[in-house]
């Protein structure tokens, strides 16, 4: 048999060390192997190393530091310390990441290399969220940057394969329990400190061939933020004659285009949240040759905030444009105010069933067969959210005089309310508006079946092994989309009303002493409680929508072995070949008619017949993979990677379904259609790296990586009518209202008629219109100071891209979100008690989403602090604080002026205690 010294040493290493946190090392001048047991921050780090260094082509990975310990409380928030990764924040807690510019629709997570359901409460996609899964119950993440032709396509940022244990890794009975007490110091509502339990017990009998592993966690979370912001800016919104125009730079904007806002806003969110996570892992081993594990995993995940903002609409601005034609001060006089409430829950339930069976055929075949059935139901009962506002009814020369000054970080908001008896917070001066309920109820189910066979060379040979086999993957998801718009007048006698003073809302951000001077509080579920008691309740609009995706792929890949002047080669080819069908459905109501129900309002008139519509697509796509590292010396390996990867097209883009998008008299009138016949996002990767690995764990490494990326998804536009159920144009009938119209109530006179003006509708559709070019370094160095205990890490993330975004190109329909430079530095110290890290993560600003206007993230940096004291060989008490400096979030539209949301949120502690046995 071949030797094949460096590569096979070093995988073993990686095994040991991603089962346990060991390192393993040779005493100098020593004939006898010495077993370090490393368990803590650099153990960690120094598992991570070896992975890394051993593993084809481009892979990063996080190893937890003991049993039962993550770097990090959330997955995300570990994550984000690989180069290249980046994360989105929901509430102050990592969510999603963005790997190497591509965002969370474009990153393949799996689970112990099986492909995980996901769904929303608000919009169909495949991104998975982090929030979801307890970091304790996780043995380590690998990031794979490039493909391999033997893993899961979808990712074509990474494939980010998060890995559970077994008990067959232990070997011998393993436990541990964690409790904890969560404090956020943003809290206002509810228990400033809340409990998070987890445990997992291990063992294994019958002379190891019988295995049992169960874990479970479960958390609780009380929070609070604060918002102050608009609800978006809308170019050429208003009457021209009554903005000031005079300063807008005509070189730059020679159509002196103007952007107003809708709102002006500053809210309050308190939240509640619960999460529940378990798994149970049998393994059994009936002869020497074969394994069998059986596996079951689930999470629960329920969340619920309340929302109450004081806010303004800007219906008629008045208004003076800057030099890029942000209209800096809109007014509008005698005008109202509005105090909203919101209810948002957000429900999901996750399942999993599996069974893998590895089966040693002969000394150098070995068969796998791994199957799954996972589910994922988000929102059960339908309902996300509901919505009421109340206002100050609008009389002429007896109104509330409003405005805004955007030239600051947050806007400096005025109300006069003088001209109102009493004041426009008096319950006496306030009236029922709207109310508005949305629901969307996701169902995703993943059938997946791994059929797998290694073959390893025993004879002398340059080949070492060869990885073949087949894989299926069933992807459905059925969506049940309602919602339901409404104006009402019904009495406020009952319903439970104040006023509360701003306190410190938004006091990180300099102007937050010209807000609002007060916000409501009330509930939007008893407000719509009255609402139906005085038989106002109208019934709600209902889609289904639904995908079914069959992809079936093959898949051979070589391993060689070999040497290059005494130096140790190491190379893969391989190439996937996968084909996908895909079915996508809508089912909805025809539309009857328009109704000018209110003068901000043109409400859709359905027939309550459910028509269905489908259409059909499907692609296939040949993915090869060749990777190559040259061991030029003991301590520098170099290496190079080419690999072909996909990225699916979003989910909620291939509904076939034509949506109105809330038509107001006037318009704009939008609507939007899905296309199942989207073909995926295809990359050409190259990766060229250069990496030093030190005796003692140390390591540094440039990588330079560039991708070629064909059929990147935009938005088509096209003018066009759109009929109603009899094969009519829709029409508006605003434009000469009828007499007694606007009326809030059902009056036929008020519906569209063929005789009112056709509306032409702006339909936008997803398109593969685009083929970019994107290209990096990674930075990365970590160093350990020798034995005092001390050491850092280091890396920096550059992404850049051949597409510039021209803030004054109105007609761009397509652009490359999430690209953004990031850094990590991270301090640590430890002995054989005390671990202690702090770590600070920033990334640049960039562009979020690209709809009808932009929306921009700026520059965010975040320390974190992780304490932890080894009572005894058994327990240790911990400290790990996140976000201490009190960051906030700010988002802004096409120009920084554009403030979209400034958010605080406040610092959070996770105060505990942890035993091992």
């Amino acid at each position: 048999m071949k030797s094949h010294k460096f590569t096979l040493n070093s995988i073993a290493m990686s095994v040991l060390l991603a089962t346990s946190p060991n390192l393993f090392a040779q005493e100098a001048g020593s004939d006898e192997t010495e077993i370090i047991n490393v368990t803590g921050i650099r153990g960690s780090l120094a598992s991570s190393a070896n992975i890394k260094r051993s593993s084809s082509g481009v892979v990063d990975a996080i190893t937890a530091e003991d049993i039962g310990k993550f770097p990090d409380t959330n997955l995300a928030e570990s994550l984000q310390r690989i180069t290249g990764v980046s994360i989105d924040r929901a509430n102050n807690e990592g969510s999603q990441v963005t790997v190497r510019g591509f965002g969370p629709n474009f990153n393949l997570v799996t689970l112990n290399g099986r492909q995980m359901p996901t769904s929303s409460v608000q919009n169909a996609n495949r991104s998975f969220n982090f929030r979801e899964i307890a970091a304790e119950s996780v043995r380590g993440v690998e990031v794979h940057k490039t493909g391999k032709s033997n893993i899961s396509s979808g990712g074509i940022g990474a494939n980010i394969n998060v890995q559970t244990a077994k008990p067959f890794d232990y070997g011998e009975f393993k436990a541990f329990a964690s409790a904890q007490g969560v404090v956020d110091t943003s809290v206002e509502k509810g228990s400033s400190v809340t409990p998070e339990i987890s445990g997992m017990v291990s063992n294994v009998f019958m002379d190891g061939k019988v295995g049992v592993l169960f874990s479970a966690s479960h958390s609780e979370r009380d929070s609070h933020r604060d918002r102050i912001g608009t609800d978006g800016w809308v170019r050429n919104r208003g009457n021209r004659s009554q903005i000031d125009t005079s300063a807008i730079d005509t070189s730059k904007n020679p159509e002196q285009a103007f952007w107003n806002p809708w709102t002006a806003v500053v809210e309050h969110y308190d939240t509640e949240r619960e999460r529940q996570n378990a798994q149970l892992v049998l393994q059994l081993a009936p002869t020497d040759n074969i394994v069998a594990s059986f596996d079951y995993t689930m999470s629960r995940f329920e969340e619920a905030s309340t929302t109450n903002r004081s806010a303004y609409w800007f219906d008629d601005p008045f208004g003076t444009a800057d030099a890029n034609g942000t209209v800096i001060n809109p007014f509008d006089p005698d005008d109202e105010l509005n105090f909203w409430a919101w209810e948002y829950y957000e429900k999901k339930e996750n399942d999993s069933l599996g069974l893998n069976i590895e089966w040693q055929a002969t000394e150098s075949l070995k068969f796998s067969l791994d199957a799954h059935d996972s589910k994922s139901h988000a929102n059960p009962d339908g309902i996300y959210e509901r919505i009421a506002n109340l206002k100050n009814p609008k009389f002429d020369g007896n109104g509330v005089d409003i405005g805004a000054n955007f030239s600051g970080e947050i806007p400096a908001i005025t109300v006069d309310d003088s001209k109102i008896p009493g004041s426009a917070y008096d319950k006496a001066n306030l009236v029922s508006d709207l109310y508005q309920e949305r629901g969307l109820e996701m169902e995703n189910q993943v059938k997946q079946i791994h059929l797998a066979g290694i073959w390893e060379n025993m004879e002398d040979g340059a080949l070492a092994n060869i990885h073949f086999g087949f894989q299926q993957t069933d992807y459905q998801v059925d969506t049940y989309r309602s919602g339901s718009f409404f104006f009402v007048n019904v009495p406020l006698t009952n319903l439970d009303l104040t006023f509360i003073p701003l306190g410190d809302t938004g006091d990180q951000f300099s102007g937050a002493d010209q807000l609002f001077p007060l916000v409501p509080q009330y509930s939007a579920n008893q407000f719509i409680d009255i609402v139906k008691a005085e038989g106002q309740f109208g019934a709600p609009n209902i889609t289904t929508n639904g995908i079914t995706e069959k992809t079936d792929a093959i898949y051979v890949k070589f391993d060689f072995q070999t040497e290059f002047n005494e130096m140790p080669v190491d190379m893969n080819v391989g190439v996937r070949y996968e084909k996908t069908d895909v079915s996508a459905y809508s089912v909805q109501d025809g539309i009857v008619a328009l109704n000018y129900r209110n003068v901000e309002e043109l409400e859709v008139i359905d027939d309550n017949i459910q028509a269905a519509q489908s259409l059909d697509g499907g692609y296939s796509r040949i993915l090869p993979n060749f990777d190559l590292s040259l061991e030029a010396t003991d301590d520098i390996v170099t290496r190079f990677s080419y690999s072909r990867t996909i990225g699916r097209p979003g989910i909620g883009s291939m509904f076939p379904g034509t949506s109105l998008n809330a038509p107001r008299p006037e318009g704009p009138f939008r609507a939007s259609q899905g296309n199942p016949s989207l073909l995926p996002l295809t990359s050409d990767n190259f990766d060229l790296s250069v990496e030093w690995y030190g005796e003692d764990g140390s390591t540094a490494s440039i990588t330079y990586y560039k991708k070629f990326v064909e059929n990147f998804i935009g938005t088509g536009t096209e003018n066009r009518v759109i009929n109603n159920v009899n094969g009519e144009p829709l029409t508006d009938p605003s434009v000469t209202p009828r007499p007694g119209c606007p009326d809030s109530g059902q009056n036929t006179a008020c519906f569209s008629q063929a005789s009112d003006p056709v509306i032409t509708w702006e339909v936008t559709t997803p398109l593969n219109l685009q083929d970019r070019k994107i290209d990096g370094w990674e930075l990365n160095a970590q160093y350990f100071f020798g034995e005092t205990g001390f050491g850092a890490v280091a890396n920096y993330t550059i992404v850049n891209s051949d597409e510039t975004f021209d803030l004054f190109n109105f007609s761009q329909s397509a652009a490359l979100t999430g690209l953004s430079d990031s850094g990590n530095l991270v301090g640590f110290y430890e002995n054989e008690e005390l671990q202690v890290r702090l770590a600070y993560n920033w990334r640049d600003d960039f562009l979020q989403a690209l709809g009808n206007e932009p929306t921009f993230v700026e520059a965010y940096g975040q320390w974190d602090l992780s304490v932890s004291y080894d009572v005894n060989e058994t327990m240790s008490v911990f400290i790990d604080g996140i976000n201490l400096t009190n960051e906030t979030v700010r988002r802004h539209g096409r120009f920084a002026e554009q403030v979209l949301d400034a958010e605080q949120y406040g610092p959070r502690f996770n105060i505990g205690v942890r035993a091992k046995f």
